[in-house]
């Protein structure tokens, strides 16, 4: 077992932390010594969050949809600091609904800014990192990387396949230096998640999963659930016979098109904001 290694002096960058879980993260780590850069598409926000850090903190413009963006992020932050130690991969956007109703738009929106973002963060970072022997990413996917709710299909697609290339990218980094981390929350307190339930699991908070970040990377493994069960428990219902499985699924995982029916109101000025083709925000609903 790997001994515990806090994260002073070194460098983080976090996506998407302007504000939800991102801005937790990035406060956890800058209380705990990190020197933190705020990547955020609104530049302005990423700057004033940074502000409110302890120790050392920067702002920093990212659109993480954005080839020329993210490399110029990551170089951004390399000449201000140095190598990059840790990258925080926690931008993502999330569609509520029937999947006969969700739009070509939010489609697109959730695959190129929850999939595709993470690929290029991987495909853009981990090679530097391997460059010198040393370095760890930290995605924050979601619980939905093995569930699927009713009324987020796509948005569990996209988990699905984070969940997928992150362990087909470990394999090839394994031996290199370079960890690779997946943390995955079930539902957590963000706009994110307005109008959405929880289910049987208790709402988590921003500082919930902000703090399993900061001890995956204190102490680096592939997988880390939050809460710890749901990811062992999910194997288990996996393999018993589909009607048990789908009656225990049904008993623990709400169906957000129920929850949702007759009312969006809730998710209405998230959903305009998050799934335009100039927003990216910070995941905070999975199962």
């Amino acid at each position: 077992m790997r001994s515990t290694n806090p994260p002073t002096s070194r460098v983080i960058a976090v996506t998407g932390a302007a504000r939800g879980i991102g801005l937790s993260i990035a406060r956890q780590l800058a209380a705990e010594g990190a020197r933190i850069a705020i990547g955020d598409l609104d530049a302005d926000q990423a700057t004033a969050a940074a502000g409110q850090l302890p120790g050392e903190a920067a702002g920093f413009a990212l659109d993480v949809t954005n080839e020329d963006s993210f490399t110029d992020f990551l170089d951004a932050v390399e000449a201000k600091w140095g190598p990059i130690d840790v990258l925080v991969n926690n931008a993502g956007v999330m569609w509520v609904g029937r999947f006969d109703e969700e739009t070509e738009q939010a489609t697109r929106r959730q695959l190129e800014v929850n999939l595709h973002g993470v690929i290029r963060g991987v495909r853009l970072t981990a090679p530097r990192m391997r460059a010198r022997g040393r370095g760890q990413i930290v995605t924050v996917a979601s619980a939905a990387s093995r569930l699927s709710p009713a009324g987020e299909a796509t948005y569990a697609a996209t988990k699905h396949g984070v969940f997928g290339y992150l362990k087909g990218v470990r394999t090839e980094l394994r031996g290199s230096g370079v960890d690779l981390s997946v943390v995955m929350p079930t539902v957590v307190a963000t706009e994110l998640a307005a109008g959405t339930s929880s289910g049987s699991v208790k709402m988590l908070t921003p500082d919930d999963v902000a703090k399993a970040v900061a001890g995956v990377i204190a102490r680096p493994r592939f997988e880390v659930s939050v809460p710890r069960y749901v990811s062992p428990l999910a194997r288990v219902i996996d393999a018993l016979p589909d009607p048990v499985r789908v009656m225990l699924w049904g008993l623990m995982v709400p169906n957000q098109v129920t929850t949702l029916d007759g009312d969006r109101s809730a998710r209405a000025k998230y959903e305009r904001a998050a799934l335009t083709e100039t927003t990216t925000d910070d995941p905070g609903a999975a199962r």
